[in-house]
């Protein structure tokens, strides 16, 4: 054998090891942070200095800074990508916008986001400034939004970024109903995610990339819907249904990663809470040959940077007045997770809904509709200050009254319950109201039954025929959240006051506030 022989096979063998070399990659991710750069309670609502200093605090960008840093340290490839819902759920978004966000964000050195919802809840314009604000891109596959002059020059459906040598597509996944949940405006049109998901797949695989990541604000149902509907994606970071995947939480929804086909889905709960740490190996084609990890709780083991911590408080400085008001007392905890309130009656909803009509029963109103989706926290026993009634109710609803018939009330029940097994906040909490729903019964096709309103004092059948008096917020009058068939109610006005401050009042006029819940919304 010569030795250009030699040479040659020597070559080619170097060179088939370098064709079958594996390559690493570590995910972290985030998903529904919801504005909270302060630490959570485990109600996920304000946590003040001294718990945290007691270590019963979760999450907080002072940790999640800290906890990004050494995840990185146990890495040679990472990146750090966001699931959607940045924006709204604290006085934070409420007074700055996204500016801290993209404060934030940038500061962890963030490669990617998806567009969620709520980014869209003061209209396209503040969206545009954060994405003029961020060192990333912020994408969102799903949407024609070409005739919107705020995005259509800085949205993008998906983009390529390297690491380690190696081209990783990433792609922007967006609530279909997005507009029944939030302001995009007219000039954004949704559309199916399986179709735009693919349709961006096969755009990055013609330029060469084989390492597809799909950013979904769509729930963990959805994402298991895009993997089993598509090809050549590997790895799709979750939001928007606040899931807890988890190999070792016995309050997990499935295992992290859940499998589908061959495609890996993750999701890391809300609020900072946790951080994502999805470890990937893939072959020379871009097949995933493993895939495992862990959300790391972000608890009080993982200590605070205390440059972002100062910083946080300084940013804190302007909303501590209002937040540190005291309004009224509670004698319980008054239950407003989204697990409990987005399925059931929850004795949150009943004091939302009672406090709506109680501001406006001398009105000629009998009816209180809140959508769940508008409860965001619990409140724990004790004081309640302004800050826990704004973590509750963020997003800046007025009060509306309206007249509708009963029919038309029976028809709201009905979309209300029509996506309890997705857990979506469509789901209603009432007051002047009771009814019985089946699971047993399709969505929409008679679920709801023995509807019931109260009269002089008495619970009577609805009349389908009569008409009613309805206060809800303003987004539930206006369409959002599936309630379109009260945009065409009678004799609405839905320039009342802030649903938050209706709540607040009640609460000081109730002292010692007792929460129930009194069987109003009934299952069979």
């Amino acid at each position: 054998m010569t030795k250009k022989l030699l040479t040659s096979l020597a070559l080619l063998a170097t060179t088939a090891g370098y064709a079958s070399a594996d390559y690493s990659l570590t995910i972290l991710h985030t998903n529904d942070f919801h504005a909270r750069f302060e630490p959570v309670s485990k109600y996920d609502s304000g946590c003040g200095e001294e718990d945290n200093a007691e270590g019963k605090c979760f999450g907080g960008s002072a940790r999640l800074v800290n906890a990004v840093a050494d995840a990185r340290k146990r890495s040679n490839n990472s990146i750090l990508v966001d699931g959607g819902d940045q924006f709204q759920g604290t006085l934070f978004y409420t007074y700055y916008k996204g500016k801290v966000a993209a404060e934030m964000m940038n500061k962890m050195e963030y490669d990617a986001m998806t567009v969620g919802n709520h980014e869209f809840d003061d209209g396209p314009e503040v969206l545009r400034g954060f994405m003029d604000a961020v060192d990333f891109p912020v994408l969102m596959s799903n949407a024609d939004f070409s005739g919107e002059p705020k995005l259509a020059d800085k949205l993008a459906k998906s983009t390529v970024i390297e690491r380690g040598g190696e081209k990783l597509g990433l792609i922007g996944l967006t609530p279909v109903d997005t507009k029944e949940l939030s302001s995009p405006g007219d000039n954004v049109v949704f559309t199916d995610p399986v179709g735009a998901v693919q349709g961006e797949v096969d755009k990055l695989t013609a330029e060469g990339v084989n390492k597809i990541i799909v950013l979904s604000h769509s729930g963990y149902d959805v994402d298991q819907v895009v993997a089993a509907g598509t090809t050549g994606v590997d790895v799709i970071v979750g939001g928007h249904s606040n899931t807890l995947l988890s190999n070792t939480n016995d309050r997990a929804a499935g295992p992290y990663p859940t499998m589908v086909n061959d495609t890996a889905i993750v999701q890391a709960y809300a609020y900072g809470k946790f951080l994502g740490e999805l470890n990937v190996t893939f072959d020379d084609a871009g097949n995933i040959t493993e895939a495992k990890g862990e959300p790391l709780i972000i608890d009080a083991a993982v200590a605070e940077d205390e440059a972002t911590k100062a910083r946080i408080a300084e940013l804190a400085v302007p909303l501590q007045e209002i937040r540190d008001k005291v309004i009224g007392s509670a004698g319980g905890a008054i239950e407003g997770d989204r697990a409990v309130c987005r399925i059931e009656e929850c004795s949150m909803g009943n004091l939302i809904a009672d406090a709506m009509l109680d501001r406006v029963k001398d009105q000629g109103i009998s009816i209180a509709f809140q959508n769940s989706g508008g409860v965001r926290a619990s409140i724990d026993a004790g004081e309640v200050t302004m800050g826990e009634v704004l973590t509750v109710l963020p997003f800046q609803n007025t009060l509306s009254t309206f007249q509708v018939s009963g029919q038309t009330l029976i028809d709201a029940l009905e979309n209300g319950v029509s996506q309890v097994e997705e857990v979506k906040g469509r789901f209603p909490q009432i007051a002047g109201m009771k009814f019985t729903w089946d699971a047993g019964v399709a969505p929409n096709e008679g679920r709801v039954q023995d509807v019931m309103v109260m009269k002089d004092g008495a619970w009577v059948a609805i009349d389908p025929a009569a008409m009613y008096g309805v206060v809800s917020n303003n987004f539930v009058r206006g369409g959002g959240d599936g309630y379109k068939m009260f945009q065409t109610a009678e004799n609405a006005y839905d320039f009342g006051p802030d649903v938050a401050d209706v709540l607040a009042e009640y609460i000081a006029k109730n002292a010692d506030y007792k929460p129930y819940v009194d069987g109003r919304i009934a299952k069979k």
